[in-house]
């Protein structure tokens, strides 16, 4: 076929097939602890330490960091027969340590028709690697609706919860001494609920709760004083509640797998897709966990989707090494992952940093071949149905000057 002459295509590392998963049902989530949360949120909207709006629309006033509105460091490998096109942070944010970006959703994810207020939204989510330790977590919002701008403002992900029986903080999320993992990493935008992925959780984040901290440029993640701040971000969004198969730091298993990738698909059931990232090796599970429209929230066994559990749908094993992202069009998955040449290698060892990741695809049962080569170290992708591009974004570790972008391509049916 002409497009695999055209990408160079050559079977996944494995050289096995994207097989399914037998009995899915068997893993499950349980959600957590919402109720608890909206009443924290409550509490501190009401106590005026924090304003809240209801909508992203002060994000999207053409206020906030300036990137770039194309590809600042070039195609990095991708085949432009696929009209890739795509933007850049800022140069701070290119080159940061501190911040590395990981997720990406649209507003392709969160309306069937690829906008939200009459925008082309994206939200990419970022780890902290400042203590070493994921103590923090945020999104970026970014305008990217076609112009010649790229506008973006940073918001920090935080954990509204109860210093006593009566008074209502907030910390942020990944804080040390709490059950809450901090590492964002996969990212989902459906309707207005905002989903992050951070190995055995899934949090949930509603866009209709956004705060303005009233302490801007502090330090300090909280409220104190009757002021509020969160480590000198403008905004802060509250999570609201989180889907668990495991305790922070516990080990990933056949029936527990880590959730580090995130995506959505709107293919028949909405769904959340998820990949468990193996350093080294092939054969992570990729799983789909059923949504419901109604609420946005995912879809338990419960008198309400904030109780009980959700069980899989359906599942598979992929022989891509060192799966950073997926995401799926209905009929072909799409990997990240190291390009079968490298497949032996480390994907964060220095000596590979650098070195092209790899965008395969496969349908199921059928082996991985290479779409595309790409930037180093991609991480997640969303499939945007309305346009029928894939999207991806890459981290990039090392020292400034640094590569990272946000790309997307079109592939060929």
């Amino acid at each position: 076929m002409l497009f695999l002459m055209l990408v160079r295509a050559q079977p996944a590392a494995a050289a096995s097939t994207l097989d399914p998963i037998s009995d899915p049902g068997r893993m499950s989530l349980v959600a957590g602890d919402f109720e608890s949360r909206w009443r924290a949120i409550d509490a501190i909207e009401a106590s005026g330490a924090v304003t809240a709006y209801d909508s992203l629309s002060p994000l999207l006033s053409g206020n906030g960091h300036t990137g770039y509105p194309y590809l600042c460091h070039g195609n990095q490998n991708l085949n432009t027969s696929y009209r890739v096109d795509g933007f850049c942070w800022n140069r701070d944010d290119d080159t940061t340590g501190e911040w590395v970006p990981q997720g990406i959703t649209g507003s392709h994810d969160a309306q069937p028709g690829g906008t939200w207020l009459n925008k082309y939204v994206y939200i990419a989510s970022w780890h902290s690697r400042n203590t070493g330790s994921d103590e923090f977590a945020r999104i970026s919002v970014v305008d990217n609706d076609g112009g010649d701008s790229t506008i973006y403002n940073h918001i920090m992900l935080v954990d509204p919860y109860w210093e006593t029986d009566t008074t209502a903080n907030f910390r942020a999320v990944g804080k040390a001494g709490t059950p809450l993992a901090g590492h964002a990493d996969g990212i989902s935008w459906y309707g207005n609920k905002l989903f992050v992925a951070s190995g055995h959780q899934i949090q949930v984040y509603d866009l209709r709760h956004l705060w303005r901290m009233s302490g801007n440029g502090q330090e300090a993640v909280g409220i104190s004083g009757g002021k509020s701040s969160a480590r000198w971000h403008n905004y802060a969004l509250p999570m609201i509640g989180l889907y668990v198969n495991g305790a922070k730091g516990d080990p990933c298993t056949d029936l527990n797998p880590c959730m580090n990738s995130l995506s959505l698909d709107r293919t028949g059931t909405d769904a959340l897709i998820t990949t468990e990232f193996r350093r080294s090796t092939g054969g992570a599970p990729v799983v789909r966990w059923p949504l419901n429209s109604t609420d946005a929230l995912l879809d338990t066994d419960g008198t309400t989707n904030y109780r009980g559990s959700v069980r899989a749908t359906a599942g598979y094993r992929t022989p891509v090494w060192a799966v950073q992202g997926t995401a799926t069009d209905g009929t072909y998955f799409y990997f990240s992952g190291t390009c079968p040449e490298y497949a032996d290698r480390d994907p964060d060892a220095s000596a590979t940093a650098d070195l092209p990741y790899c965008i395969h695809w496969a349908k199921p049962g059928t082996s991985p071949h290479v779409l595309t080569y790409g930037p180093p170290l991609i991480q997640n992708l969303s499939w945007a149905p309305s346009s029928g591009r894939l999207w991806g974004i890459n981290e990039r570790i090392a020292a400034a000057p640094g590569v990272r972008s946000v790309f997307s391509l079109d592939p060929p049916n």
